[in-house]
């Protein structure tokens, strides 16, 4: 496979809360925070948001291209903020916080001028887009206590995420719009239960629990990807079974005490399906996690008709 790196930077108000969503997927090789945009040579934290170097907070990724596309990045970071705000993001006020896409090659520029003008029709804002798309700038990394701050304050980075108003704004423009008549209409008795009531489909009795061709399994209500066949393996627990999910952040997990248990369920991100179950009783070589899956969440996307279907970006998994 081609090893070829790229880089892209995004600005997105503050450098914390644009690590999170690009780390640790498969294709990135690494984010780096730090300053872009200004007129000052090796700025500083404090100079920055004091603003008067010119420089923006900002984020820059080295990815491959043909695991982690350019576009799929650019999609992911118009989910991070709101491109309405030309004074900051939330609560950070200032050119520092203000939001931009960096491009690096004509054709990252291209893909950047399309997808804010997709963004510009889709009717989720009713404000103008007001997210600049610029040629990128000399990078000036910030300091070590910036970097990975999600990781490394994981309780203040929540809690600022969230007080900022920046979690709330995400859900409430990105979360996937259900609504309860129309899924009725469109999925099947159980499908709608397990997902939308947290039942439990019969072991055994179920679509996927052998199922072994090659291809994808998607969330039966958004599409959004998230098992692959190649982390599919048997159980014997009668549920479908797999060792990890395509992308970590395509999944949440949370705590499940009902049946008088104690277990970590697992939905999908995007439109809050209930999926199953993760355990700690998967293969030690694999990292020892079980996703215990009901097949009633789950449709299944042939490998053969990933491309036609708007899923040819994952088709590595099968290289």
């Amino acid at each position: 496979m081609n090893k070829h790196l790229e880089k892209a930077t995004f600005a997105g108000g503050c450098f914390w809360c644009m690590v999170e969503p690009f780390d640790e997927r498969p294709g990135i090789e690494s984010i780096v925070s730090g300053y872009t945009g200004g007129h000052t040579e090796n700025p500083t934290y404090m100079q920055v948001v004091s603003e008067t170097t010119g420089h923006r907070e900002a984020v820059q990724i080295t990815f491959n291209p043909e695991i982690f596309p350019y576009e799929r990045l650019v999609e992911l970071f118009w989910q991070q903020i709101d491109p309405t705000d030309a004074g900051g993001q939330f609560a950070d006020r200032g050119k520092s916080y203000t939001t931009a896409i960096y491009y690096h090659n004509e054709k990252q520029k291209k893909i950047a001028e399309e997808s804010k003008k997709q963004v510009e029709n889709s009717g989720i804002f009713k404000k103008p887009i007001v997210t600049e798309i610029l040629p990128a700038e000399t990078f000036y990394e910030a300091e070590d206590n910036h970097q990975e701050y999600y990781k490394k304050n994981a309780f203040h980075y929540k809690r600022y995420k969230k007080g900022s108003g920046r979690a709330d704004f995400i859900k409430d423009h990105w979360s996937y719009p259900k609504n309860k008549e129309d899924l009725k209409q469109r999925l099947t008795d159980i499908q709608y239960k397990v997902t939308q009531e947290n039942a439990t489909e019969r072991p055994f009795q179920n679509e996927f629990h052998d199922h072994e061709e090659d291809g994808i399994y998607v969330d039966i209500v958004s599409k959004e990807p998230l098992f692959s066949s190649t982390d599919k393996y048997d159980a014997g627990c009668g549920w479908p079974s797999f060792t990890k999910p395509i992308e970590k952040q395509q999944v949440k997990e949370e705590m499940d005490r009902s049946h008088g248990m104690f277990r970590t369920e697992v939905r999908s991100d995007r439109a809050d399906s209930h999926l199953g179950h993760v355990f700690e009783d998967g293969p030690k070589d694999q990292g020892g996690l079980r996703y215990c899956i009901n097949s009633a969440a789950l449709e299944f996307i042939p490998k053969e008709e990933m491309e036609q279907r708007g899923y040819g970006y994952l088709t590595y998994l099968f290289k």
